[in-house]
């Protein structure tokens, strides 16, 4: 599942004449950077949703091979990360499922990330795993962090006026029973991240490389030069 159904209004003025999904870093567009990313850990099918100028952003994955995407359509009502999800189930199969923001992506470390992810899932213990970027080793992020990842992988949230050392970086595992109840029809995934965080059934990964989050056209500037300076 690849969210990138929001206004994008943090990256206005860029976002006024592009959805966020299409806007470029380093030559690609965001979705592409995820998208591209997917289809290296063999994902073969991703479920997009669009609300925010979906005719471009549709137009845009037609011209693409792999992985093969499905258009979850928000056109009418857009319903945030947590009610997004829910409408896009059954596209999505009864299983878990990889969920990723197409706002951000990373530059890998040793281990391939989705694959360590994948690889960490546990169907009995967990009903979400979050792939947690530190926010040191990060670009584009000026944030107090999310997340204290525990030693045995259980995640607490940070308390108010405190700094936490992990970030969500907008990747992570998601089963359908995470979804049981739901609060409404728009609503934020953190509402279920919090009831699986009191039930001890959220965990986190530690992201291996360099985060690259992209919600500001300085944000955009600052993943351009982390690109290059990798490359140099």
């Amino acid at each position: 599942m690849v969210l990138s159904a929001g206004y994008g209004r943090r990256m206005r003025p860029l976002s006024t004449t592009t959805p966020k999904p299409l806007i470029e870093v380093a030559g690609k567009a965001l979705i592409d950077h995820c998208l591209d990313g997917l289809a290296a850990a063999g994902i073969e099918k991703a479920v997009v949703n669009v609300h925010y100028m979906a005719d471009l952003v549709e137009a845009h994955l037609g011209r693409r091979r792999a992985p093969k995407t499905v258009v979850s359509d928000e056109r009418a009502k857009l319903l945030d990360t947590g009610g997004g999800c829910l409408k896009a189930l059954p596209l999505l199969g009864e299983g878990p499922f990889l969920l990723r923001n197409c706002d951000s992506f990373w530059l890998e470390g040793v281990r391939p990330n989705l694959d360590w992810l994948i690889s960490g899932w546990n169907d009995e213990e967990m009903d979400g795993l979050l792939l947690l970027a530190s926010t040191v080793a990060s670009a584009g992020y000026w944030g107090t962090g999310d997340f204290m990842l525990g030693k045995d992988g259980r995640l607490t949230r940070r308390a108010e006026r405190t700094v936490a050392p992990f970030a969500y970086a907008g990747a992570a595992i998601l089963s359908p029973r995470l979804f049981r109840d739901p609060p409404g029809e728009v609503f934020s995934l953190n509402a279920l991240f919090d009831r699986a965080l009191e039930e001890g059934r959220l965990f986190g990964v530690q992201l291996d490389g360099l985060w690259i989050n992209v919600e500001n056209p300085d944000a955009v500037k600052a993943a351009e030069m982390a690109i290059l300076e990798s490359a140099a």
